[in-house]
């Protein structure tokens, strides 16, 4: 029987088994290969997606349980790396080796989406199931911030620099994310 739900804003229809994680749906029978496999267990946040505008782990949710539902993926989030969150991730270079970075945003994404003005603490909380094994927690978490600020459209274009409106983000030596300090 057939599994109907959007992604990215397209009606999809697959046939298969109904406990098939949606991660693999997406990049098998769907060929999106944006959203990445890390663990299997939701354990990593690799494979973040949204589901109905909330980050969940594709690796864990099995595709019948989003029927009907909306679907955005990373490759959905702007066809352009115009969303805030990639602008910022580009601008503050958080990329390393760059594997886990489509579910960071993703999270990223979700958090904003929900909170236009997070604190540190509120980032380090929504960004912790999401490990990055190059231990690039500060830059994403100043990326955040510059993520919701321009976002909110709170400075001019170009008036934001890694020395203003995210300086909050560089001033802890430690950040918990991810299951690390």
């Amino acid at each position: 029987m057939a599994i109907q739900f959007f992604v990215n804003g397209k009606p999809q229809s697959v046939d298969v088994p109904p406990n098939m994680p949606l991660l693999w749906v997406l990049r098998d029978t769907l060929g999106m290969t944006g959203t990445k496999f890390g663990c299997g267990m939701a354990l990593c946040g690799a494979c973040t997606v949204h589901v109905e505008g909330s980050a969940a782990r594709s690796c864990v949710t099995p595709v019948s349980s989003v029927a009907g539902k909306k679907i955005t993926t990373i490759e959905g989030i702007s066809p352009d790396s115009s969303h805030p969150v990639q602008r910022a991730w580009i601008a503050v270079d958080v990329p390393q080796c760059g594997y886990c970075q489509s579910g960071q945003i993703m999270s990223a994404a979700a958090l904003l989406a929900k909170n236009s003005k997070p604190n540190d603490s509120e980032i380090d909380d929504a960004m912790k199931g999401n490990i990055c094994r190059c231990g690039t927690y500060q830059q994403i978490r100043e990326a955040v911030h510059r993520a919701a600020d321009l976002q909110n459209a709170s400075a001019a274009p170009g008036a934001l620099d890694r020395a203003g409106a995210t300086a909050d983000a560089r001033t802890h030596d430690a950040v918990e994310l991810g299951g690390a300090v």
